[in-house]
């Protein structure tokens, strides 16, 4: 499905509907540097549970910008949080009177976090994955560099020094220089696909690190609808967070007064672990779990 945002920008928008009388909607938003169609068995699993799942290709990403990957002009972060709420306005009303969840893995972690300040209104629950409340330090510092190469090589030039610290930092900490999974084959396909394969724009870094540097201030989180049940799900050994980053997100958000906030770590596993085969089921029963136990909220 083709989606026309607020300004006017085709979103595209995968579905998976397919499903007799869902008992509600999970809404996906996937992570930096891939795209809708890499949750297919997830969205296949939730279907099976009765649960109808959408999710679109961010700005910069997949069938939205496929002709640009990894670029979009405006503000990239702020903008796809508002093709997100719109997506859920959409569907919201489309299945009317179930259950809606959004789900956000990695960079659509972030995504999340700033949708539940600003469009919790539209949820009944929000599951944050692989995610982490982030160093205030280390976004400064990445938000200058990105600012800087978009001066030198402009704002649609690829950050390849950004993006080299960034991956190569997480890679470092593993011996086979691997952070996206413990699964070889997911790994290999990850990097073979061009969907996949490309650097990210400074003007994504610069907007990334823009929506990083305001998710924790004091105005925004008091956006935050307290009553809204969260579930913060991550590998433990995560570089994006794991057990540290986790915990920090979770302190956040109780320090907030959220009422219902959970984090579960998955022992052994890293970033992507709905794409380690050894890890899936208990990460999907955990998800699953959440899922279930959450009502219909009053509107």
């Amino acid at each position: 499905m083709i989606f026309s945002s607020y300004d006017k920008k085709e979103i595209y928008v995968r579905e998976w509907t397919d499903v007799a009388e869902p008992c509600g909607v999970v809404q996906i938003a996937h992570g930096m540097n891939e795209y809708a169609a890499r949750y297919d068995a997830f969205a296949r699993r939730l279907n099976e549970m009765g649960y109808a799942v959408v999710a679109d290709d961010h700005r910069g990403h997949g069938d939205t910008d496929a002709e640009t990957l990894g670029y979009a002009e405006g503000e990239m972060f702020s903008d796809t949080v508002k093709d997100m709420a719109g997506i859920a306005k959409y569907y919201r009303e489309k299945f009317s009177g179930v259950k809606y969840i959004l789900f956000g893995f990695s960079y659509g972690s972030f995504l999340t976090q700033s949708f539940i300040e600003k469009y919790s209104r539209f949820l009944d629950g929000a599951i944050i994955a692989g995610s982490s409340r982030q160093n205030a330090l280390a976004v400064h510092v990445g938000s200058l560099a990105a600012r800087l190469g978009g001066l030198a090589k402009g704002k649609d030039a690829p950050a390849n020094f950004v993006n080299k610290a960034v991956f190569g930092g997480y890679d470092k900490k593993f011996s086979d220089r691997e952070f996206l999974s413990t699964d070889a084959e997911n790994n290999e396909k990850y990097h073979a696909d061009p969907y996949c394969n490309f650097v990210c724009s400074n003007n994504f870094f610069i907007e990334f690190f823009k929506g990083l540097n305001g998710l924790y201030k004091r105005s925004n989180a008091a956006g935050l609808d307290l009553s809204l049940p969260l579930l913060l799900i991550s590998g433990a050994d995560d570089a994006v967070g794991g057990e540290k980053g986790v915990g920090r997100l979770y302190d956040f958000y109780k320090k907030c007064g959220v009422k219902d906030v959970t984090k579960y770590l998955i022992q052994g596993s890293r970033h992507e672990f709905l794409n380690e085969r050894e890890h899936f089921e208990e990460a999907f029963g955990q998800i699953s779990a959440f899922i279930k136990r959450l009502p219909v909220r009053k509107k």
